[in-house]
């Protein structure tokens, strides 16, 4: 593997989408790249390495993609944080603000626990509502939730100062500026 693959050059900007004036980062490119995908995920578990990790979480969808090789790249455990009635048996849920309404994540019950210190990973970070939403969900739990990893963050928008007013370390690989 290549030691540098510019991964900005692989991610998509698809204007106007889904609304005008919104610069859409489509992921599906870079996923697509066999190189750029490997080395996006190992960079993320590269960073997140002998921090006492033992579960990886990843918010549906996207972060499913990179969380799930994450988890095995560091040898733990996989919670994935869905929408409201996808996960079967006993889930416990956060609500969180949207633009126009609330909505609900939610994890299994007995997904992690005090013992716990989970790692957050997502494809990108926004307005950060999302991931707000899952460290608060995970740490309910008494799970410790002291590091994020995002692929793409979005600054002008805010949602990395969020997490880490929570005490979370967040960081990401790359970054586009402008919403």
């Amino acid at each position: 593997m290549p030691m540098t693959i510019d991964l900005k050059s692989l991610v998509r900007s698809i204007p106007d989408y889904p609304k005008p004036g919104i610069i859409f980062r489509d992921i599906t490119s870079l996923i697509e790249d066999s190189e750029g995908f490997r080395h996006s995920v190992q960079r993320l578990a590269d960073a997140h390495r002998d921090l006492g990790i033992t579960k990886v979480a990843g918010i549906e969808a996207r972060g499913f993609i990179f969380g799930a090789g994450v988890a095995i790249s560091l040898g733990v455990g996989f919670v994935p944080v869905r929408k409201a009635g996808k996960l079967p048996g006993e889930t416990i849920g956060q609500n969180y603000a949207l633009e126009y309404g609330v909505d609900t994540i939610e994890i299994h019950a007995d997904a992690v626990g005090p013992a716990d210190c989970v790692l957050l990973i997502d494809d990108l970070i926004a307005t950060g509502g999302t991931a707000v939403a899952a460290v608060n969900l995970l740490r309910r739990t008494g799970a410790k939730v002291p590091h994020a990893g995002f692929v793409i963050d979005l600054p002008d928008i805010g949602g990395m100062a969020k997490l880490k007013a929570l005490d979370v370390a967040a960081s990401a690989l790359i970054a586009f500026e402008g919403h």
